[in-house]
């Protein structure tokens, strides 16, 4: 369940700033979905740890995601750029995320 609550708070997180980057190019009333997505996201966020996952563990998740959900979505909603070089500093923040995972279990 943790995983599921914590997946949920990823795409909030991603949705609000998705949002946010709208916002910023005009669109003023989107406001009211940017606080309301980082309220629920932080919500599910505290219902995760709440649960027991360590914070290590959900906040490395949390901003892996967040970091390739959103530049991937920028790239497609917005024509952001993203280039072989930004690929691979994704990839290697998902594998750090996954060893500080694997430590932990040990």
């Amino acid at each position: 369940m943790s995983w599921l609550l914590l997946a949920g708070a990823v795409l909030l997180e991603v949705t609000g700033t998705l949002a946010l980057r709208v916002v910023a190019g005009g669109r003023r009333a989107l406001v009211v979905v940017v606080v309301l997505c980082y309220l629920a996201a932080f919500t599910l966020l505290s219902a995760t740890l709440a649960l027991g996952m360590p914070l290590g563990i959900a906040y490395g998740v949390w901003a892996a995601a967040g970091i390739v959900l959103t530049a991937l979505a920028s790239k497609v909603l917005f024509d952001e750029a993203l280039t072989p070089l930004m690929a691979a500093g994704m990839a290697m923040i998902v594998g750090g995320v996954l060893l500080i995972e694997l430590g932990a279990a040990h």
